[in-house]
């Protein structure tokens, strides 16, 4: 999660709730280079007590350089932070040349769209449908080819469709058909002997064992507890190339108090998240199963009077009362899954700013699905579509019948919605 909010950026680094663990050199240099790594390569650079020389030695060890770890090796060093240059060798992916082009289709055929032309923007979608690989562009296309068309062989083609998406819900709605089929497990097994969920390292040991090539169903299998339900379910998916739909519901104690709303609402994002994996990392350096930024874990901890370390958020159970803090906020303002989706991703305030745009989320043709297309931000655009069609889904898991149609008719009343519209 990216919630880019100025004034809470400040109250943060100027917050002295969080209470800093120590590290030393050779336990981050014993580690694999990984994200995870990186992440305990940033906090090393932070400690007053490592010293230039460590620092200058262990930034060779980061697999990737972000912002975070530029700056504090500026900080510590005085100097600019390099990797050596690595010669890749093997198979160049050429993917990008065909997704590119399926993109500028794509962003043409919404173009005509908005300009009256849907005859002629049905074949750009269509391009855009042959040159896409993933199955959720795929899909994508196919809607908008049935929009500007109305041929409901689209709308049966998106019936075939393995993938869970807010157009593959879409069909079975214009259908009046039943959702895609999900998986959700209860395993039997509470713990996995010998791994830490709350551990990075940990973590970061079963991606090298996935990249090294053991069989991925094997791996799962070792996984099968309930508390390694996000690694088991995410391996059991990678494993079906994510032709199976998994939607786990773990952590129900820490939930059973919450309206149902918010259970969805917790359950779609960690999903979108993380997959459920309690010790994720991002090249970000968001942190656990709800993804949340250090300075956002600074604020809350503030908020709440807790003191705490940023490896606390690898508890789901902290993960999950942080995420919950976190979403009263957003709620006072914003009342529905997507725009609240939006504001945890890129923040409040390019949340208000977007949705009180008159071009977006208003009354008019192919609304709202042209304003949620259309969106600059392409990681919100994208991540609030998905959250979207997770909440519909666990609202349905969490016995709560939910339509997404019914969901998008509202977008465009702002009582219905938020409070930045009145």
């Amino acid at each position: 999660m990216r919630t880019y909010l100025l004034f809470v950026a400040v109250i943060a680094l100027l917050c002295t709730t969080v209470e800093a663990k120590t590290f030393t050199y050779w336990q981050v240099h014993h580690m694999p280079k990984s994200v995870e790594k990186d992440y305990y390569i940033w906090r090393l650079l932070l400690q007053k007590s490592t010293t230039k020389i460590e620092a200058k030695n262990i930034i060779y060890e980061a697999s990737h350089l972000n912002k975070k770890l530029r700056d504090a090796y500026r900080a510590k060093t005085g100097l600019n932070a390099k990797l050596p240059k690595i010669k890749r060798s093997g198979h160049v992916d050429n993917s990008w040349r065909a997704r590119s082009k399926a993109n500028k289709g794509f962003k043409h055929g919404l173009a005509l769209m908005q300009q009256g032309k849907a005859k002629q923007a049905s074949g750009y979608f269509d391009l855009a449908r042959r040159f896409y690989k993933k199955r959720y562009d795929v899909d994508k296309s196919l809607f908008w080819l049935y929009l500007s068309t109305k041929n409901k062989i689209y709308i049966k083609a998106l019936r075939q469709s393995h993938h869970v998406n807010i157009y593959t819900l879409m069909a079975a709605d214009t259908m009046n058909a039943r959702y895609p089929k999900t998986i959700t497990e209860s395993l039997w097994r509470s713990k996995t002997r010998g791994y830490d969920i709350k551990d990075p390292i940990a973590w970061a040991k079963v991606k090298h064992q996935m990249k090294a090539g053991c069989d991925l169903n094997d791996l799962a299998d070792e996984h099968k507890s309930q508390e390694c339900i996000g690694v088991y379910t995410y391996l059991k998916a990678k494993a079906s190339n994510f032709q199976e739909s998994y939607f786990p519901m773990p952590y129900r104690d820490a939930m059973k108090k919450m309206p149902k709303e918010r259970q969805a609402l917790i359950y779609a994002i960690a999903r979108q998240e993380s997959r459920f994996v309690p010790a994720s990392v991002s090249r970000s350096f968001a942190l656990g199963m709800m993804q949340f930024m250090p300075f956002l874990v600074k604020h809350v901890a503030k908020q709440k009077g807790q003191k705490i370390d940023l490896d606390d958020m690898f508890d789901p159970y902290k993960a999950i009362e942080y995420a919950d803090y976190h979403l009263d906020y957003l709620t006072k303002y914003l009342h529905h899954p997507l725009f609240v989706a939006y504001a945890y991703n890129a923040g409040i305030g390019f949340t208000r700013r977007h949705i009180r745009n008159p071009k977006h989320f208003r009354k008019g043709h192919y609304e709202p699905y042209m304003s949620m297309e259309t969106m600059k931000n392409v990681e919100a655009r994208e991540y609030g579509k998905k959250v979207l069609a997770n909440y519909v889904i666990y609202m349905n898991k969490l016995g709560v019948k939910t339509r997404i149609f019914l969901l998008l008719k509202t977008l465009a009343t702002p009582e219905k919605t938020d409070k930045f519209r009145k």
